[in-house]
């Protein structure tokens, strides 16, 4: 009896609980890549509708006002609490001036969300972002891969043409490389989307060849 039950004991899996077990991970494994997959394709989705949303907040503005926002030179008689631009540029010259990713509170870059906030084409604090105790980092909008989403009248590489460029940091090459195709030509150094270093208000155009897809970058659309 002893040596009955210590050999039932010792009993292994059989190919049948082994091939079981295997396509149960299996699954899971598929579940896991198929619901990352899913959470990406969102992530890029909500970047290519922050570039577009930025542009029609700028272009609706201007049809209410004859003005660019953040280059708003009559801010304080178009928007109550509106604040106008004393740095980053000459308010009412018709450009957004400032860096996309300047933090500066009266720059015309950063009065851009203040202004759109106000005439409620965008959802946020309108307050004045030079107000004490308003951080302004936290105040600015951020994307869906937690960076930056900004804006500038200034190409942020010699010679793109552009009305102004709207700007977003922190995208993962993966999903930079598929917002460029999604919306341009998928050359992240040429035609109307392309790749900077990652948090660079300016500089040199990311080569396709250097683009690391775990790598995060500054993503910059030209409208």
């Amino acid at each position: 009896m002893a040596h009955s039950q210590l050999t039932s004991r010792q009993r292994g899996f059989t190919l049948v609980e082994i091939a079981v077990v295997l396509v149960i991970i299996g699954l899971l494994l598929g579940g896991v890549l198929k619901g990352q997959e899913l959470i990406n394709s969102a992530k890029v989705k909500s970047l290519i509708n922050d570039f577009r949303n930025v542009a029609t907040f700028a272009y609706a503005y201007q049809d209410r006002f004859r003005a660019l926002p953040g280059d708003d030179a009559g801010a304080t008689s178009h928007l109550s609490g509106g604040v106008k631009a004393s740095t980053g540029g000459t308010a009412g010259n018709g450009r957004i001036e400032g860096n996309w990713n300047s933090t500066t509170a009266t720059d015309e870059s950063v009065l851009f969300w203040q202004h759109v906030r106000l005439a409620n084409l965008a959802s946020g604090d309108g307050r004045n972002p030079g107000l004490e105790g308003l951080v302004i980092l936290d105040w600015l909008p951020r994307n869906a891969a937690g960076g930056r989403t900004g804006i500038t009248g200034v190409a942020p590489i010699t010679g793109w043409a552009g009305n102004f460029f709207v700007c977003q940091d922190n995208i993962p090459g993966s999903l930079a490389r598929q917002v460029d195709i999604a919306m341009d030509d998928g050359q992240p150094a040429a035609g109307s989307v392309r790749l900077l270093a990652n948090g660079s208000a300016s500089g040199s155009a990311v080569a396709l060849a250097d683009l690391a897809d775990g790598t995060p970058y500054t993503v910059c659309a030209a409208l």
